[in-house]
Formats: structure tokens, sequence, C-alpha cells
């Protein structure tokens, strides 16, 4: 029953519990501090682009994986006009560039060359290619490699895609660059392909965005999991598919929320094993174990389609080791307040 229920009929709402809310709250007052460093984000974002404006429609795929609350459009949008604009265009309403900040217009700096660990340091008589373990290319394969890294270097931020030749070795390393640059904005460093595809004319991206990435193993990662490509930049995780970086905040508040739903999925498997045995649950119990996942797909409750999603499969999370990052960590998200019926029986809090 809602709490201003006038009506003496059972009506069915739906409210966040107690944990769910206190993690709102947080991320809620998490974005609004860091709003200057969203807004850098989308300004960046508009410099890169071929005519410094990038359509809201399209811009909302990127949104979640850049950091960006749901309702960025409405706010952070407006909140920054001495940054961006919003405009009407042919393709619907667009982000347009309003100032050039030469201090944003620089590039990711190098990624760092690994030591090979030789005990006479001297220069190596053939050239080498660093890649990650395990990764075995074919001699031609690391030639094109070898010959690309040797392409003097353009700045992504200044060099149009126009000023090259289409399909070029040089208009493939722009591109390369602009995906890296991109990737670097981003909370997790990986997006999906699809994603990317979207602004092929926006960031002067080849048509074959997805060959182009795979051919660069040096640089990115695809992911094969799922229904969808991720791509990752490898400069950014270590040989354990971990992030090199601090995890921040928003990716913390995120990651104890696919804790809490993990959670409400063993509640809901103890409610149907304490219905078939007439026995009551233990809510407190801290087992997170998942060897009745099994049984629990056959069971039906109106809450399997919450869950689906073509981004996350929260089912597989942790059987991945560079696909995906390690969301199981010790700790305990959900916490609920002592709850009482009219009664004064005690209530679970769900």
């Amino acid at each position: 029953m809602p709490f201003n229920a006038s009506k003496s009929l059972s009506q069915l709402s739906v409210r966040l519990t107690p944990a769910a809310a206190a993690l709102a709250a947080e991320e809620s007052s998490l974005r609004s501090a860091i709003s200057d460093s969203l807004a850098t984000k989308l300004q960046k974002l508009l410099m890169l682009s071929s005519h410094h404006r990038l359509v809201l429609s399209k811009l909302v795929h990127l949104g979640p994986d850049l950091g960006l609350h749901p309702n960025f459009r409405s706010r952070l949008c407006n909140d920054h006009p001495e940054k961006f604009k919003t405009i009407d265009t042919s393709y619907g309403r667009a982000l347009e560039l309003v100032s050039w900040d030469q201090d944003l217009a620089k590039p990711l700096p190098s990624p760092e060359i690994q030591s090979l660990g030789l005990i006479v340091d001297r220069p190596l008589k053939f050239k080498h290619l660093n890649l990650r373990k395990g990764l075995n290319l074919k001699r031609r394969h690391q030639d094109f490699l070898i010959r690309f890294r040797e392409i003097p270097y353009v700045c992504p931020y200044s060099t149009a895609a126009s000023e090259m030749p289409k399909e070029s070795i040089e208009a493939e390393k722009r591109a390369c660059l602009v995906v890296r640059e991109i990737l670097g904005m981003m909370v997790e460093k990986r997006t999906l392909v699809d994603h990317l595809t979207h602004f092929r004319k926006e960031f002067g991206l080849p048509i074959k965005l997805r060959g182009m990435i795979v051919r660069h193993p040096e640089l990115f990662y695809v992911s094969l999991k799922g229904q969808r490509d991720s791509v990752l930049l490898v400069e950014c995780y270590d040989e354990n598919g971990s992030l090199l970086y601090k995890k921040k905040e928003t990716l913390v508040i995120k990651e104890k929320l696919i804790e809490l739903v993990r959670e409400s999925k063993r509640l809901r498997r103890g409610w149907r094993k304490a219905h078939l045995n007439n026995t009551r649950i233990d809510v407190c119990n801290g087992d997170n174990s998942d060897d009745d996942d099994d049984d629990d797909d056959d069971y039906d409750d109106g809450f399997q389609e919450l869950f689906e999603s073509d981004d996350l499969d929260l089912d597989d999370l942790g059987d991945e080791k560079i696909e995906t990052l390690n969301y199981r960590e010790n700790g305990h998200f959900w916490t609920a307040d002592d709850l009482k019926g009219r009664d004064g029986q005690h209530l679970d809090p769900w």
C-alpha cells in the first residue's frame, strides 16, 4: 500500500529498499559534485568532432559509459553555457561547442613501453612490438603494426579527417587516436563498438570501424562475449583484466548496486525454497552461493525481465578475466531497518 493511499482497497506500488535508496542519494550528490568534470568530458568530445557539434540522441548512447546522469540533456547541457549550448538541427536537438579550450586539446600521453629486462642495455637489432601475453600475430601483421607505429604522430584535436586521404594508413592513425581519446574518457575505459559506430561521421571514423579496432591489438581489446562486442583500452588494464587506475566513486557505486541486485536474486531463491519447504528464511544470512542458479531459472516471479540488458549480463559477472571487470568484492551492502507490521509482527525488508 502506498503511504498516501486513501482507499481501503489494496494498490500495487513499488519503492526502493533502504539500501537502494541510500545508494541513489549517494550517487545523486556525487554527480552534483563532479558536474564540472563531466562538463569537461562533453567539451572534449565536441572538440574532437569535425563540426564541433553532436546530436543529443546519439550522445545518449555514450552517457552511461561517460558517467553522465540520465537527465544530462536537460540539466548538465544547460548548466555550462560558457562551454556549450543546445541548438536545433535537421537531425534533432544537438550540443554545440561555444569555446575552445587549448588546455583540453592535449591527447593522452603515450603508453609506457615495458622493459624487456635485458642484461645489457643496448639497442635491439630487430624492431620489437609490445603485445600482451598469449597474443600471437602473423609476421605480416606485426610488420604492419611496426610500420604503423613509426608514422609521425598527429593530434586528433587539431587534425581533421578531411586533411588525409581516405583509407590511408595516416587516416587510420588519426582514427585510432580518436578512439583512444574517447575510451580514455570512459569511467571503465571501455564501451560498446556499436556505440562508436553512431559517431563515424562526427569523428571521421572509417566505415569498417570494428575491423580497424581488431587490427590494432596493441591499443585495443575486443571482447566477443555477449550479443554485442565491447572495446577496451589495453593500456588501462593489467594482465588480469583489472583497471590500473584507482576506481572512481561512480564506478564503486555501480558495483554496489550490482551486488545489491545479486542479493535480491539470492533472496528470491531463498523465498522459493522456503515456500516449497514451508520454512522461514533468514534474511541476514550472508551466503551468496550461486550453486542453485540452474534451479532458479525455471522460477518466474515476474521480475526476470527487469534485469535483462544487452550491455550487462549479471549472471556471468565474475566468470570473465579480461572481458569484464571483477565485481565480486567482500562487503555487505544489504541493510534494512527493522520493520513492524500492524500487529507488531516482524516483516522482511521486501
